[in-house]
């Protein structure tokens, strides 16, 4: 490449050319250099699964569900525990010295290598395109008909990592045509199953229906203060307190136990922004109510979804003990 000053054209077109759908541009450019300016195509692979998180999902699923149990179940690993979530594992006779660490990893080593000798490549066969591998153009275009988010529990790729999934699975003559393919995350294409026709690309359509005579479905825009991709927030219209707002979902649903998990995420994603932004703005908070009205006998009178947020402040009521124990008010106090 000719240099241009201090700028070579591969610098120019990684600064100003290059246009990236995924980071493999980038990888396999580094890998590259890494190399000398070539590499093999396995080299410039196993580069790009050092950034791929889907394969870091699968596998910690499959430790966890698989060979963390068997190992648990002999006695020679103990689980990690954050609370009830396993976050890795420890060797229950962690005393080895040096040499004795140095046999046994040698001794892994003979393992992995006999059942690799006497089963070659056929362990990996679930991840090969014949045993339905999904290629990246296909790939990209299912996820980009999803927008990116899971088709079933709604999360983004951002915060999940996405498969893509046969609906009618391969066992039951499923085709590798795009129109039998929907995004999954790794947590709801588990537990799926390969057994299971089930479609849920249905869902992100439904996320665009709107009520008749709602008048959340109808509110003017001038009164939505943020929003994202399924819920908005608008500032509540006889407010209990100054900065009393309301959190709705854009779908219109009546009661808060038919929301889908997407929309509760994003709901909890909208209380936690607008809960720092009252902070920001008036330092009297001191607290919040946050309250769902859900049926007619709980004071339910709009039916569509609306979670309030309600600011609080020290001396705002002469007793506040008790909290949404108030909404029957005898028994507020305890």
């Amino acid at each position: 490449m000719t240099a241009k000053g201090n700028e070579t054209d591969l610098m120019h077109f990684i600064s100003k050319q290059m246009r990236m759908a995924q980071v493999y541009q980038p990888v396999m450019i580094k890998t590259l250099l890494a190399n000398g300016g070539d590499a093999t195509t396995e080299e410039i692979a196993k580069a790009l699964l050092a950034y791929d998180q889907s394969q870091v999902e699968y596998y910690s699923l499959r430790t966890k569900a698989m060979v963390g149990k068997v190992l648990t179940n002999n006695g020679v690993v103990e689980p990690i525990k954050d609370g009830r979530q396993i976050t890795g594992y420890r060797l229950t006779e962690a005393t080895h010295t040096d040499a004795q660490r140095a046999v046994l990893q040698a001794m892994c080593d003979e393992a992995i290598g006999a059942y690799i000798s006497k089963h070659g490549g056929a362990i990996w066969d679930h991840r090969r395109p014949d045993s339905g591998y999904v290629s990246g153009s296909i790939r990209y275009n299912v996820l980009k008909r999803a927008k990116h988010r899971c088709e079933l529990c709604g999360g983004h790729e951002d915060k999940v990592a996405l498969h893509v999934d046969h609906i009618i699975p391969r066992s039951k003559g499923g085709p590798d045509d795009i129109s039998n393919f929907q995004a999954l995350c790794m947590t709801c294409n588990t537990n799926k199953r390969d057994t299971d026709d089930t479609d849920f690309r249905g869902i992100l359509d439904s996320y665009n229906y709107r009520g008749t005579d709602c008048i959340f479905c109808d509110l003017g825009a001038g009164r939505i203060i943020a929003e994202n991709e399924l819920c908005f927030a608008i500032r509540d219209a006889f407010p209990v307190t100054e900065h009393h707002t309301l959190v709705i979902p854009k779908r219109h649903v009546a009661d808060y136990f038919d929301l889908y998990q997407s929309e509760r995420n994003a709901i909890e994603a909208m209380l936690h922004e607008q809960r720092q932004l009252i902070l920001e703005q008036d330092k009297t908070v001191t607290g919040f109510n946050v309250g769902i009205n859900a049926g007619a006998s709980a004071g339910q009178t709009v039916f569509h979804v609306h979670v309030h947020l309600i600011p609080r402040r020290d001396g705002d009521v002469v007793e506040p003990r008790g909290g949404v124990r108030g909404v029957i008010p005898t028994k507020q106090g305890y």
